[in-house]
């Protein structure tokens, strides 16, 4: 969410990002936003000028009544009557246009960089850099599915009768090759200085509508019926969501924190549920990185978040590749964003394996996450979120790139401490 004030003294700006995002359809609410922020204004005025008499009359009502002075003081006292009545249809009117003013502020998009390509869609992502050899094999690569029938790890069947497309059984060396790969990504992760964390798999309403847009809550996230309580689409949601309403001392910053969490998504107005894939699903499991900061460091933690990914895969032998989202396909909230995609020897393309997010200060103004510093100053935070590993999307490219000749999967040294020493699934 914007800063009112920078729609009340650059509104050209942000219609210009607007334009740049190819949401023109919003452009009116700039306008609206500035007329009810202007009648908003007016009528905190009127009420403070209210609130002012009310209380200059309340002392003379007081010297009144002690001089005697009864009928006097009665007239003032139906006054102050009157001004009450009024006050109250200002503090109604007052909520009234914050609300109307919240609901355009919460769908209008935050500014993007300066250095995001302009583009309508994720067709005009802009290639950044790759990291490894893409390799095609001689022998022919199966789709993932056969794949891992062949090595009986998955069973799509029983898990279409037990909960319906977009489920799966992961069994055998397959599901203990999922394990390993979340238990090496922590290990991982921490390494490089982050604190692990496994948070709340639930989350309110507010939280929800505090770290994503409408759109995206829409088409992701599952509902509790009969509770305020959402399942979490990833843990950054409850990540963010655990510095709601705080106040950190800028000494705390920057916090680098790595969580676990299954993930849930309804995945509405995606290109469909695969009834035999695991690329597109309902639930999976993902290693996330969160950075709270101070503004100036975004930027600097944004090319940290992205090359840990990049390192990860390498260290597992997936050649990569790092994409720029372009302004249209980039999240309202989002301020820059930047894909790594890891290569598929059987579709010769690479395909999406994480995503990397500076949102600016858009959560933290939402959540009110606010910083302190030595001076008592405050300031609303940054945060940034990127995705380590997501199996078990990751695991077709694991299955595809470490695929030998004779049908077997080669295990990488980095791997195998987890995989009880096996350098080999047969």
């Amino acid at each position: 969410m914007l800063d009112i004030n920078l729609l009340r003294n650059d509104p050209e700006k942000v219609r210009e990002n607007i334009r740049k995002k190819f949401q023109d359809q919003k452009l009116p609410m700039v306008d609206e936003v500035i007329q009810f922020d202007r009648e908003y204004r007016d009528a905190q005025q009127q009420a403070d000028a209210l609130r002012n008499r009310r209380k200059t009359i309340s002392k003379q009502i007081g010297g009144l009544m002690a001089k005697g002075q009864k009928e006097e003081a009665e007239a003032l006292k139906a006054e102050v009557a009157a001004i009450a009545t009024e006050l109250e249809g200002l503090e109604v009117k007052e909520e009234e246009l914050k609300a109307e003013i919240r609901k355009r502020m919460l769908v209008i998009p935050n500014i993007i960089d300066p250095s995001v390509p302009i583009g309508r869609d994720d067709s005009e992502n802009v290639e950044i850099e790759r990291f490894g050899e893409p390799v095609v094999p001689e022998w022919e690569i199966p789709y993932h599915v056969d794949i891992m029938e062949r090595l009986k790890g998955i069973e799509l069947d029983p898990a279409r009768e037990t909960s319906g497309n977009g489920f799966y059984y992961l069994t055998g060396d397959i599901a203990r090759l999922h394990s390993a790969i979340l238990s090496y990504a922590r290990d991982f992760m921490i390494d490089r200085g982050f604190t692990y964390v496994i948070p709340p798999f639930m989350i309110h309403g507010n939280v929800v509508t505090g770290v994503m847009s409408f759109a995206e809550m829409e088409n992701m996230m599952y509902k509790i019926e009969g509770e305020d309580l959402y399942l979490i689409g990833t843990s950054e949601h409850s990540m963010i969501g655990k510095f709601i309403d705080k106040i950190l001392d800028e000494s705390a910053l920057p916090q680098t924190l790595t969580s676990y969490s299954p993930c849930f998504r309804k995945e509405v107005g995606a290109h469909g549920i695969e009834e035999r894939g695991v690329y597109r699903i309902h639930q999976f499991e993902k290693q996330e990185m969160i950075v709270i900061c101070k503004p100036e460091d975004s930027p600097m933690w944004f090319d940290r978040l992205w090359q840990n990914t990049v390192d990860f895969f390498r260290t597992l032998d997936i050649p990569v590749r790092t994409l720029e989202c372009c302004s249209g396909d980039l999240a309202d909230l989002k301020v820059k964003s930047l894909d790594v995609e890891a290569w598929s020897p059987r579709q010769k393309k690479y395909f999406e394996v994480g995503s990397c997010s500076n949102l600016g200060d858009a959560q933290a103004r939402r959540l009110q996450i606010r910083v302190k510093d030595e001076k008592g100053n405050k300031y609303f935070a940054h945060t940034l979120n990127n995705t380590c590993v997501a199996p078990p999307r990751m695991l077709i490219a694991f299955l595809e790139n470490n695929l030998q000749a004779d049908g077997t999967i080669r295990i990488p040294e980095a791997l195998r401490m987890y995989m009880g020493g096996k350098d080999v699934i047969r």
